[in-house]
């Protein structure tokens, strides 16, 4: 072989390892990165899980309005999980939200005339009788089954 063949053998091995060399570096980046993730949403995950056991504990001690838990109940159940929104024990979480979603929040609530946030206020007095009784167990049944209980050993 002549010093110029390899030369060119040698500058290319260097080329194709330093390439590979790279290489593995940014799928090392790919790694690190999708396992950052993954742990952020196992985070996340379990953070939505706190929160609904949170919501469901105080819907059923009555220490806020049947239909505003039912509602943050709902829309929690919807990022955390859902497939167990749409479970038919947690259907009341989705009617009662229904039933209400036309209802005006924050500003725009203020801003009704008296007679009718009576109206609305009536409707709600309705819904929770109708639906009192089975948000609660919903509420009951995420706590006890549906979702993880951190004080339980995995």
């Amino acid at each position: 072989m002549t010093p110029l063949v390899v030369t060119l053998l040698v500058v290319a091995t260097l080329l194709v390892g330093a390439l590979a060399g790279y290489a593995l570096y940014l799928w090392r980046r790919v790694w690190r990165n999708e396992r950052l993730l993954a742990e952020a949403q196992t985070k996340r995950h379990a953070a939505l899980a706190e929160d609904l056991r949170i919501l469901a504990s105080c819907l059923l001690d009555e220490q806020l309005p049947l239909i505003e838990g039912a509602i943050r109940i709902k829309v929690l159940l919807d990022n955390y999980d859902s497939a167990l929104g749409q479970d038919p024990r947690c259907e009341v979480f989705q009617k009662l939200f229904e039933a209400t979603e036309q209802v005006p929040t924050h500003a725009a609530w203020k801003a009704l005339d008296s007679k009718e946030r009576r109206r609305h206020e009536a409707n709600f007095s309705a819904l929770e009788l109708q639906h009192k009784a089975a948000a609660r167990r919903s509420a009951r049944w995420l706590l006890d089954e549906a979702l993880p209980n951190p004080g339980r050993a995995a």
